[in-house]
């Protein structure tokens, strides 16, 4: 459920006193480990720490008018969520974050940056504020910079990356045999 609040605190009051409690803890948690680069606010409906424009002026290249989004903090329909960008754009920060949650001696529920929660005895909060402290808000932007091309300003795929398969070579090309290959051959390359 994506709220409408314009403030961190108007966000928290409209939670049920449960969430509430289980959201404000694991923010004092981030709070006290966030770099000073980083903002706190409200976008997407959410909690989010972004790196504001004043650090990354080029901003997220969805919207170059938004700081760039690093965590968001939110109590959504079935379970409450904390996002970590650091954990979608970094394979290292991901293997990291999932042997610490498993360490603590909880049982992880993540997809590609997004953990799941439920109550706040699910959270290992030392990990949580250990993976902040890990990636000052300069070194995420700089991080974030070496995934987007120079030319376009997006984000490079990482078939892109590293030189592109050979159906995609020869579909540029215009070749004639890349588009009557079959469509599951073509994905394998």
């Amino acid at each position: 459920m994506q709220s409408k609040a314009t403030t961190v605190s108007q966000y928290l009051a409209e939670l049920p006193a449960d969430r509430r409690a289980a959201i404000a803890a694991v923010r004092k948690v981030i709070l006290a480990n966030l770099d000073p680069d980083y903002e706190e606010g409200m976008h997407f409906g959410m909690i989010t720490y972004c790196v504001p424009h004043r650090v990354y002026p080029a901003g997220y290249h969805c919207n170059p008018a938004q700081a760039l989004p690093f965590a968001c903090l939110a109590s959504q329909k079935n379970h409450m969520s904390l996002s970590l960008m650091s954990t979608y754009g970094d394979g290292d920060e991901a293997k990291w974050l999932r042997a610490a949650w498993t360490k603590a001696g909880k049982k992880l529920d993540m997809g590609k940056a997004c953990i799941r929660f439920k109550k706040l005895d699910d959270v290992p909060l030392e990990v949580v504020g250990e993976a902040f402290r890990r990636v000052p808000a300069r070194a995420w932007a700089a991080h974030y910079q070496s995934l987007m091309d120079p030319r376009t300003g997006r984000p490079r795929s990482s078939r892109r990356a590293k030189g592109g398969g050979g159906a995609a070579k020869a579909k540029a090309k215009g070749s004639k045999a890349a588009s009557s290959a079959p469509r599951q051959q073509r994905r394998r390359k």
